[in-house]
């Protein structure tokens, strides 16, 4: 098959942050598909330093045999709200003459990967223009969380968002959801039919964790860092709002004094607030790290002792995994969860981390200290983590559960088909 994503934020070959349709674009290849991905050139935890040059459109085959085209981001993504709207709405319509004019007719099936919702604007046109249908994943419950984040304040906004919402959950033949609770929402408030949705949930990238098992020095790397003796709680992702990272400078200082030390790996729009907190505490015990690519994070996490989530304390975030839970658990890192609702409950089923409550930097020192103390429990639970997540969350087996399912789809005529895909026993 040949298929069309449209993803804002597909990243490039070797870039940092979450390479989930990277890896399944990859094994779809691998497969005997075609995919071709429209995509934006901004990163969504950084600007890039000179944008000046860049063209309108950029089309390239990636090291996965991708065709990915790139259309031009907005300079203003990384300057607040109304920079980063205006971006969702610039991607949106330049991805429907993006898919116009570079994409052929071949393709047999559109896929939307959301937030930004506003990648269902080109999602829509394409499906009706080429007549193929449309696979809606939705990786966040929009407008929900910009709304629970005061992001989006606006009545009208608000009023508009959730009415394409539903325009757009009415087009798609088949929607892929992240998480249990997505389902749910969908199903009980939204009044989906549970027959169109399919849970594809994130996963591990074992073929970066395996080779990092196998050749990282760990000493080497703590070396490398000043981080010899210490106790690692590494931190793996984007330093924005949501996040709420002033929970970990928090409890860093109440840590002061001991071993633990926090290693934050990423960027975004709170990063250097937190680092002048961070100077202005006078806290040693902190390292900022800017974003390193998949490949090399791994090296930090498997230096780590263990690997900390963490979300504002809000009811939305109840319903979503941390990305980078994955990734610490196919290192063999347990993990403390400062996240409540599905991803504490992922955790705790496995028997690979510990729950802190958000927003309690003091009951996250408290566990922090459960796991210096008693290293066996450690050892324990990363290892618990790590034949959880082979079991349940290996990517290359989940990417071609997703290839099933819509196969499986364009098949049926009429009603849509059940699908029983990846139940967590």
């Amino acid at each position: 098959m040949h298929f069309l994503l449209i993803h804002q934020y597909f990243l490039e070959d070797n870039a940092a942050g979450g390479s989930r349709w990277n890896e399944m674009a990859r094994i779809w290849v691998q497969e005997g598909h075609s995919v071709t991905v429209i995509a934006g050139d901004v990163h969504y935890m950084r600007a890039k330093e000179d944008q000046t040059a860049a063209k309108a459109f950029d089309v390239n085959r990636n090291a996965a045999g991708v065709l990915v085209i790139r259309c031009k981001g907005s300079k203003y993504y990384h300057k607040g709200f109304l920079g980063r709207f205006w971006s969702y709405v610039a991607f949106a319509f330049m991805a429907v003459y993006a898919g116009m004019r570079f994409a052929n007719s071949a393709y047999e099936c559109i896929i939307v990967s959301s937030p930004p919702l506003l990648v269902g604007i080109p999602g829509i046109l394409l499906s009706k223009w080429k007549r193929i249908p449309l696979v809606l994943e939705i990786r966040d419950l929009w407008p929900e969380s910009a709304i629970e984040m005061g992001v989006l304040k606006n009545k009208w906004l608000i009023r508009l968002s959730y009415g394409f919402e539903k325009y757009l959950y009415r087009k798609a033949r088949l929607m892929n959801v992240l998480t249990p609770a997505f389902r749910e929402c969908l199903i009980q408030e939204k009044e989906i039919d549970p027959d169109t949705i399919v849970m594809i949930p994130n996963a591990a990238d074992f073929r970066w964790s395996e080779h990092a098992l196998r050749s990282v020095c760990v000493r080497g790397v703590r070396a490398k860092l000043g981080l010899e003796g210490k106790f690692v709680i590494i931190y793996v992702g984007a330093h924005g709002l949501a996040n709420d990272l002033m929970q970990l400078l928090e409890a860093a200082t109440l840590l002061r004094g001991t071993d633990a030390h926090f290693l934050l790996v990423g960027d975004g729009m709170q990063k250097k607030m937190l680092i002048d907190e961070a100077r202005s505490r006078g806290l040693t015990n902190v390292s900022f790290l800017d974003p390193v690519s998949k490949e090399q994070i791994f090296e930090y996490i498997l230096a780590a002792d263990a690997g900390v989530a963490v979300l504002k304390k809000a009811p939305i975030f109840k319903t979503v995994y941390s990305n980078k839970t994955f990734d610490y658990l196919s290192c063999k890192k347990p993990v403390l969860m400062v996240i409540d609702g599905v991803s504490r409950d992922l955790i705790e089923q496995a028997g690979a981390g510990i729950f802190a409550e958000p927003e309690n930097p003091a009951d996250l020192a408290r566990k922090i200290r459960i796991y210096m103390d008693d290293r066996v429990l450690l050892r324990k639970q990363g290892e618990n983590g790590y034949r959880f997540v082979h079991k349940h969350f290996d990517r290359e087996k989940l990417a071609r559960e997703f290839l099933e399912c819509i196969e499986n789809q364009l098949k049926v005529t009429g009603k849509s088909a059940i699908f029983d895909v990846s139940k967590v026993n």
